[in-house]
């Protein structure tokens, strides 16, 4: 599948979604023997935020085996996620990368309030790189993901396996379910 096929699958996925009242993703045992016997070959890479309310195998309608799913509060980046993203492209072949942000985000909320203490304060710090002092959630948000998008753009620039990948963002809104491509 090509980077731009994946990411049509996923708009169309994140369109089934928003009338779904379950996800229709393939979690059969027919899969689950498939994926363990064949090994994975997912479709798209998300980088996503922690958050509860943030699932990318129901946004996107997908099933086992189709999104290689990478989440970190704020879905900031160091090199655990680079290596992650590096392993999915390189030793899967998967074809693109999306950065997904959200909509009322506890971490970009924190690094916009700048009262963060302990552990967060990792999270936060990385975050505020992004935003400066943009104040707005949404906007926040959107520049976070940006950011995180060019740190990956940079970080493959000359991987000669990860020439063909291609990196984009998104938002995802907590309250009516859609994914708005940046």
């Amino acid at each position: 599948m090509t980077a731009e096929e994946s990411l049509a699958k996923l708009k169309k996925g994140n369109q089934e979604y928003l009338t779904a009242l379950s996800n229709p993703g393939d979690i059969s045992a027919a899969i689950r023997k498939e994926t363990a016997d064949c090994g994975q070959q997912p479709y798209a890479i998300i980088i996503a935020c922690s958050d509860s309310r943030v699932i990318p195998e129901a946004i996107f309608s997908a099933g086992i085996g189709e999104l290689f799913t990478i989440r970190v509060a704020g879905n900031v980046l160091d090199d655990h996620q680079l290596g992650s993203v590096e392993y999915a492209a390189a030793h899967l072949g998967t074809p693109l990368t999306v950065v997904l942000g959200h909509t009322h985000c506890g971490a970009v909320g924190a690094a916009i309030s700048g009262r963060s203490e302990g552990y967060i304060k990792s999270i936060t710090d990385e975050i505020a790189k992004a935003i400066g002092g943009e104040k707005d959630d949404r906007k926040a948000s959107e520049l976070n993901v940006k950011r995180n998008v060019a740190i990956i753009q940079k970080a493959f620039a000359g991987h000669k396996e990860l020439s063909g990948m291609k990196t984009v963002g998104a938002v995802y809104d907590i309250e009516s379910g859609r994914v708005d491509w940046l």
